[in-house]
Order: structure tokens, then C-alpha cells, then sequence
């Protein structure tokens, strides 16, 4: 029990000595890494390159002069990828002096070079014009927006949609507050409201009692 207890205190002491070494190695380790991202032809900063650290999930992207900076272990595998240009991947020295490390990163461009298309005029003018009549054009926003808010489509919208839950419970309330307003007594008649005649005939006319 007693050379357990001893093997324990200086298990106890040792323990805060391991683990300053081991931040020193961990501090040591950490990189400050900072640069330029550059064309390799005309030497232009890049703007907005993304600048990732490979199985980390972590970087940071270049500003509008192609400067970056972000913090890295040594040993990282730096990957730098941007529209237009090859991706590149640097590695981080393990025997790097300090905690610093600068980088000057050229891109270079990414030629992606299309199938060719050869263009053939029409074999007559007769064609052309017959082709060019015919031809199918798509409706832009304003046209589908016209066609969308037109009176027919607002009322088969009108009659097709359902009521939301604000328009239901309205609704709802309305026909509560009517039902008790006449509550003891008989309710009006409406068969000789000029009024209601004339919701009645512009309805017809509209169509609302058509079978659907």
C-alpha cells in the first residue's frame, strides 16, 4: 500500500512538468503564416483565393490585394485554390526555425479549352425567315410577371387557393360576430338589399357559380 501511495506522489509531481513540456512543444509547433497570392504572368494580386488547411477544415481567403494570414502547425499541408488557376499545395517546414514563416504563392492558369462549334448560315433566305418567325422565344420576367398578376389568373387563383390560417380564423370571427349579433331575434333578409343584388349579378357575371 505504501509503494503505491509513494508511485502516486510522484505521479503527482511529475504531472505538471510533462505537461509544461508538452506546451512547449505545442507552442513551438504553432506557425504564423502570412503572404501574397500572386499571378505567375503579371504578378497581380489575387483576390478572394481560398486558402485551406488539408484535414482540418480550417482557412481563410486572400483580400482584395491578394494578402492573407492564418495561423498553421508545422508539417501542414497548405492548399491554396481559386477560379481560373491550378490549385497549389505547400507544406509548412517541421524544421522551421521561429513561428513565423512567409510566402510569396504564384497561381497559374487553368486553360480549359472547349469543343469546336461550327456555324452554318441557312441555305436560303426564304428558310431564314420562315426559321426566324417560328422560332419559340421564352418569356422574360416582366412578361411572366404581366401574365401572372392579369385579372383571369388572380380570379382562378381566387377560387383554387385555400384560405390561410390568418384568412380562416377572420373569417371565422366574422361569422361568430354576426351569428351573435342577431342572437334572439330573426336575422335580416336580404332579397330586397339592392346591394346584395348587385354583389349577386357582378358575381354572376364573374362566373363564381360555375361548376368547377
Amino acid at each position: 500500500m505504501k509503494q503505491i501511495l509513494r508511485a502516486f506522489i510522484v505521479v503527482c509531481c511529475l504531472m505538471p512538468f510533462a505537461a509544461k513540456a508538452q506546451f512547449e512543444n505545442f507552442k513551438d509547433s504553432v506557425v504564423q503564416l502570412y503572404g501574397v497570392v500572386m499571378t505567375a504572368d503579371s504578378l497581380r494580386g489575387l483576390p478572394a483565393v481560398s486558402i485551406i488547411v488539408k484535414g482540418t477544415g480550417r482557412g481563410t481567403l486572400t483580400n482584395g490585394q491578394g494578402v492573407f494570414s492564418i495561423v498553421v502547425l508545422k508539417g501542414d499541408d497548405i492548399e491554396f485554390s481559386c477560379i481560373g488557376f491550378k490549385d497549389k499545395v505547400t507544406r509548412i517546414p517541421t524544421t522551421l526555425e521561429g513561428n513565423q514563416y512567409s510566402i510569396i504563392q504564384l497561381m497559374i492558369n487553368d486553360t480549359a479549352y472547349l469543343p469546336a462549334a461550327i456555324i452554318k448560315p441557312r441555305p436560303t433566305r426564304e428558310q431564314f425567315e420562315r426559321d426566324f418567325v417560328s422560332t419559340d422565344v421564352p418569356d422574360d420576367n416582366i412578361e411572366v410577371a404581366r401574365k401572372n398578376t392579369d385579372m383571369a389568373t388572380r380570379r382562378i387563383l381566387m377560387r383554387t387557393l385555400p384560405s390561410d390560417g390568418r384568412e380562416a380564423v377572420n373569417l371565422n370571427l366574422a361569422r361568430s360576430a354576426q351569428k351573435y349579433y342577431y342572437t334572439g331575434q330573426v336575422p335580416p333578409m336580404n332579397i330586397m338589399n339592392p346591394f346584395a343584388w348587385g354583389e349577386f349579378i357582378r358575381s354572376w357575371k364573374r362566373g363564381d357559380y360555375k361548376k368547377k
